[in-house]
């Protein structure tokens, strides 16, 4: 299979302004070794001369880097599209315009609810009021604005009001991810949809993508929501070019994309463990050695779905879908290939009477992307422990700290 490096997703910083408390990366403070201005500079050339398209600065909080718009400029000025994926706490009008004049061209806010729903998964009190603040902030500079969200239990109830909000402030597009246990998610297993959630999940994302088409924004699917269920076209066509006809093509890690690390650490996804998954750093290899040489990058770039196992391994989709999001699979169970988060899966399980359901048995090292492991148990679908909307984890439990630590 052919590779054509597409898009890149550059964590600048671990440090962050806020807390999250289902981030995987554990962000908060900066790495010992990050890459410096010049290390930095050196990596967009690279970037460049290998054709990436579209760079998208992420964190931790990428303009806490004193270089942040050094880095920004240098991107645009080398022919690529330079975008970010902010918490949005410390946009000021001043920081916007910077960023703008730098030549950012697209940024995606994080929002994962309405007011508490928000700021109890970001951490910090008065995080939601700020995330919709730099939306303003941003439009007003004339750089395009989108958002992103968290898909989990929390969040789910107030996704029609989110969209709402995103219709108002004239975001173009939003990205929606299912909540995954890596990192500091791990440790919210009342959060995390279970894979019967899925039978709720599905219809309520084709609803939306139907009323943001209609009010100007597309809904995309991140790579963990799918697949092959009877809402694939309605969530996936419409990121084709004919508009219809769109589903789930298997895990662009280390095929189209490419993940870095703050300290120069290369893997094919930037969600993906490092231990496993980083093919050599900047500071070592090139980054077209890395990218055309390291096996740890070259996972996804088979057509043979070889290491399918479970469900996965039995699927009428397996060719096409290859396990779905690799990311989702390893995180539950240690291991690529067999995905719980797949609607055409828990379809097919309730078609036989039974659904699937995660629990957890370790918790991971603390690190950076860490992840402990699940066990996946299949029994009768009787209907019971159901989660329902109205039965979401309750939202005032969590202390909220007014100053990230």
């Amino acid at each position: 299979m052919s590779t054509s490096l597409r898009h890149v997703v550059w964590e600048l910083t671990l440090a962050c302004d806020l807390a999250c408390l289902h981030c995987g990366s554990r962000a908060g403070k900066a790495r010992e070794d990050e890459l410096g201005t010049d290390e930095a500079l050196d990596v967009v050339r690279q970037l460049a001369a290998l054709g990436a398209r579209e760079v998208s600065l992420i964190g931790g909080e990428a303009y806490l880097r004193a270089d942040f718009t050094t880095v920004v400029r240098a991107i645009a000025d080398a022919g690529m599209v330079c975008s970010m994926v902010t918490g949005g706490r410390g946009i000021t009008a001043a920081l916007a315009r910077r960023m703008k004049d730098a030549g950012i061209a697209s940024v995606s806010v994080s929002i994962d609810g309405i007011g508490a729903t928000h700021d109890v998964q970001r951490g910090v009190a008065g995080s939601f009021d700020a995330a919709v603040a730099a939306m303003t902030q941003l439009r007003e500079e004339g750089v395009a604005v989108s958002a992103n969200s968290q898909l989990n239990r929390l969040s789910f109830p107030e996704l029609d009001a989110m969209l709402d909000l995103f219709l108002e402030r004239g975001c173009h597009a939003w990205q929606v991810a299912m909540t995954v246990p890596m990192g500091r998610a791990a440790e919210r297993t009342d959060w995390l949809f279970q894979p019967y959630d899925l039978h709720r999940v599905f219809p309520k994302l084709a609803e939306l993508a139907e009323r943001g088409r209609h009010g100007g924004l597309t809904l995309y699917p991140g790579n963990n929501v799918g697949y092959f269920g009877p809402h694939e076209d309605a969530l996936r066509g419409a990121l084709t070019k004919t508009g219809e006809g769109g589903h789930y093509q298997g895990c662009n890690a280390g095929h189209s994309t490419l993940g870095l690390e703050a300290d120069g650490a290369v893997k094919g996804c930037p969600s993906l463990p490092t231990a496993g998954y980083v093919g050599g750093n900047v500071r070592e290899r090139s980054l077209s050695e890395i990218w055309h040489e390291a096996a740890e990058l070259a996972f996804a770039r088979s057509d043979a779905p070889s290491e399918l196992w479970g469900e996965c391994a039995r699927c009428y989709y397996a060719s096409i879908c290859k396990g779905g999001c690799t990311w989702t699979a390893h995180v539950f169970f240690g291991r690529r290939g067999n995905n719980p988060y797949c609607h055409h899966r828990a379809l097919e399980l309730r078609r036989r009477g039974l659904r699937e359901r995660l629990v957890r048995e370790s918790l991971g090292s603390g690190r950076p992307f860490d992840h402990g492991l699940w066990r996946s148990v299949v029994e009768p679908d009787d209907g019971l422990d159901e989660w329902t909307p109205e039965a979401s984890p309750p939202r005032r439990r969590l202390k909220l700290v007014t100053t990230a630590e």
